[in-house]
């Protein structure tokens, strides 16, 4: 693995730019779009452009493979449902609070693969790192100006989001040995799928009358947030590995903040600041102790 450049750090910072700019944009969508037509609406434009990709590089598709029951169940957990919950939740919750909330991924992350994984032992670093985390996250709950009884269960589905990520994350792992190309583009024709009929069933698009500044943020969520994004991800962890990949779970909530602030006027209270910092350190640190097992 070569030393990492400047354009690689650049890439880096541009890879957490893109998905820090998912939630204001998000919140734009969700306007005039419903959770779950937004959620749909994301992965099908991403579906378009994983294909589209896969069929230039000439990469092999095999969502309907040996494998297929395997992706139908990522297509949902790792798509569908988190998805569906952050774009449900940011409804009444600012953009920027949504961007912490997600950042908690590592904290689930270091439970489930404790208690799902073989290899993945606790340490005083990883247990530490939980505690700050958890802690931020309950005093960012006891900031009354902006979690109150009105978004408090929001505040909480959002958190879904993450677990669900980190869930299908595990699945994944099932799928390690398949180019990575490969089961995004399966995974996400699966989702395709799965949640058509259930958007018409319960959830009739065609009475929707979005507006054009919703829609610009929708197909950006699909085709840069979501397809761009992933083929940078994928880049970034063939040339530089998959420590160096991590780091963008650090700068992703602060491009958060602010975009919510820049673009939206949210508010960023000291309490959302001290929870950022909380979460911030609690990645840093379990991060350090997967190091510190390599080394």
């Amino acid at each position: 693995m070569h030393k990492a450049s400047l354009k690689d750090f650049f890439l880096l910072i541009t890879l957490a730019a893109i998905w820090g700019s998912a939630f204001f944009n998000i919140k734009i969508a969700s306007d005039t779009y419903t959770p779950m037509t937004l959620a749909f609406g994301r992965i099908f434009f991403a579906a378009l452009v994983m294909v589209l990709y896969c069929w230039m590089k000439g990469i092999k598709i095999e969502a309907f493979g040996e494998h297929w029951k395997m992706y139908a169940l990522i297509g949902i957990v790792n798509l569908i449902l988190p998805f569906f919950f952050i774009s449900f939740g940011i409804v009444k919750v600012q953009s920027n609070m949504a961007a912490i909330l997600m950042s908690t991924a590592p904290i689930f992350a270091t439970i489930l693969g404790q208690l799902f994984i073989q290899d993945e032992k606790i340490n005083f670093l990883k247990l530490l790192g939980i505690v700050i985390g958890f802690l931020g996250i309950v005093y960012l709950f006891s900031d009354d100006l902006l979690i109150n009884q009105t978004n408090f269960l929001y505040a909480l589905i959002i958190i879904l989001g993450p677990f669900f990520y980190t869930l299908g994350g595990l699945f994944s792992l099932k799928l390690k040995h398949i180019k990575n190309e490969t089961v995004t583009s399966s995974i996400l024709i699966w989702a395709v799928i799965i949640f058509l009929p259930i958007l018409f069933i319960v959830d009739n698009p065609t009475e929707l009358r979005p507006s054009w500044t919703s829609t610009v943020s929708l197909f950006y969520l699909g085709v840069v947030a979501t397809a761009i994004a992933w083929l940078m991800r994928f880049y970034i962890l063939k040339n530089n590995g998959l420590v160096f990949q991590s780091q963008v779970a650090y700068i992703i909530p602060i491009f958060g903040l602010i975009f919510g602030y820049l673009f939206l006027g949210e508010k960023i209270t000291y309490k959302i600041v001290v929870a950022l910092i909380a979460v911030l350190i609690s990645t840093y640190l379990i991060e350090k102790s997967k190091k510190a097992k390599i080394l």
